[in-house]
């Protein structure tokens, strides 16, 4: 299995070790046991930013800590590829297995969750990798709209954050 992990960050109000959450990323996936290839993204904006997508995507007002945006993995879909519903003329289709899944993106604001960190995961960095985890874990197929659910991804959170405290 190979995965990439692309770690951005398109903000300068707060200190982000891409390294570090590329790493979390990485160890996170594979204690998911996914198979096959897969591709993440992570992008670390700012408030404006991320109230933005907010809005745009959720119809929520103001800036959010973390947003998940999965992919979808049907290789079968259009958009797989350029400027057409399928493989360019002469080309054999590929197989599914031959794909890797885009999992999605993960969107994380720091400057919220410097602001949130006191009274969620107690530091910023923390609260960071809490955000990651969280995020992947949307994209991953995790939700925490019904009571049991949220306990549920809870205590993956919980799990994961402590097998790669860094």
């Amino acid at each position: 299995m190979t995965v990439e992990v692309f770690v951005a960050d398109e903000q300068s109000d707060y200190p982000v070790d891409a390294l570090r959450w590329d790493v979390l990323a990485r160890n996170v996936l594979k204690a998911e046991k996914l198979k096959g290839d897969a591709e993440l993204s992570v992008l670390f904006v700012d408030e404006a930013t991320i109230a933005g997508l907010n809005e745009r995507f959720l119809g929520k007002t103001g800036p959010t800590d973390v947003l998940a945006f999965p992919l979808d993995e049907d290789p079968d879909e259009p958009g797989r590829w350029p400027d057409a519903g399928g493989p360019a003329p002469g080309r054999e289709p590929l197989e599914a297995q031959d794909l890797p899944m885009l999992l999605g993106d993960v969107v994380i604001c720091p400057a919220i969750a410097a602001k949130n960190a006191p009274e969620h995961a107690g530091t910023y960095e923390d609260e960071l990798a809490l955000l990651l985890v969280h995020g992947i874990l949307h994209l991953l197929g995790m939700d925490h709209i019904e009571d049991a659910d949220a306990e549920k991804m809870e205590a993956r959170e919980r799990q994961l954050l402590a097998e790669f405290k860094s």
